[in-house]
């Protein structure tokens, strides 16, 4: 279902009242339907060229609850100097119209951004199917470490044999979701290039929590410190998924996102 026009109109006379700094329409839209109006406006949706340089593109999960997603969308606003602490945007979907102040501290996950945002959202995508599925019925907990790969490989030793050892499998191709999700089951962590190759599964992060100064909301497992210190420890962003569904993202030793999509928010 597209975003009916009397909407995104009805979106810019609240943007220009409530004095909000920029319109977001969480959908595609042509380039001969965009508003006319003199706010910035944001495009959520898959990748295609506007022209127009106050439009901005940004792809982001959509199975993502809309909480996160306004966050996110938050953090590239502030990125691209649209808007800055405090001000507020509107956004547009199908059926209905809000308003979003942005908070403090969102700035830090502006580092979503910094990563390929193809092989995050790949992977991250990959990690919701696995936390409401799991894998033949039973749960999986894993952690997918992308970037930065030869001081996480530094920092990181091999559980068992790599599986994965001189094979050229990318994250980005269609075929390798099964691959990804069968060896999900394996103790251990996936590292991942920056271009979506998975170098190995089945690494573990050499990670002593009490040495690195992680900054972390209290009660998270060891899964999720071991995912948070090699990103404290290197330039990698990693996603870690517990067996109870929660999944987190982490960058700079931060936590930028927590999701669990089998809970209802």
């Amino acid at each position: 279902m597209k975003i009916h026009p009397v909407l995104i109109g009805s979106a810019i006379d609240i943007a220009k009242k409530l004095n909000a700094k920029a319109l977001v329409i969480m959908e595609d839209v042509k380039e001969e339907e965009l508003p006319k109006t003199e706010l910035p406006v944001v495009l959520v949706g898959s990748s295609f060229d506007v022209e127009d340089e106050k439009i901005k593109k940004v792809s982001i999960p959509q199975n993502l609850d809309l909480n996160n997603i306004l966050n996110l969308i938050s953090a590239f606003l502030l990125e691209h100097n649209i808007l800055k602490e405090g001000d507020s945007f509107v956004y547009v979907t199908e059926d209905s119209i809000g308003i979003r102040t942005v908070k403090k501290g969102i700035s830090a996950m502006k580092s979503f951004f910094a990563q390929n945002q193809n092989v995050l959202q790949r992977m991250l995508e990959i990690a919701i199917e696995l936390s409401v599925e799991g894998r033949e019925g039973t749960p999986v907990g894993t952690i997918f470490v992308i970037g930065d790969t030869r001081r996480v490989l530094k920092h990181s030793h091999q559980l068992i044999p790599n599986p994965f050892k001189g094979h050229k499998i990318n994250v980005l191709d269609r075929d390798s979701k099964e691959i990804i999700k069968e060896f999900a089951q394996l103790d251990g962590a996936f590292v991942i290039r920056e271009d979506g190759r998975i170098v190995s599964a089945g690494r573990y992060l050499e990670v002593e929590p009490r040495v690195i100064d992680l900054m972390l909301p209290p009660g998270l497992g060891s899964r999720h410190i071991a995912a948070a210190g090699i990103t404290k420890l290197t330039k990698a962003m990693a996603i870690s998924l517990s067996e109870s569904g929660t999944i987190r993202i982490f960058k700079n030793g931060l936590m930028l996102l927590e999701y669990n999509p089998r809970l209802k928010y």
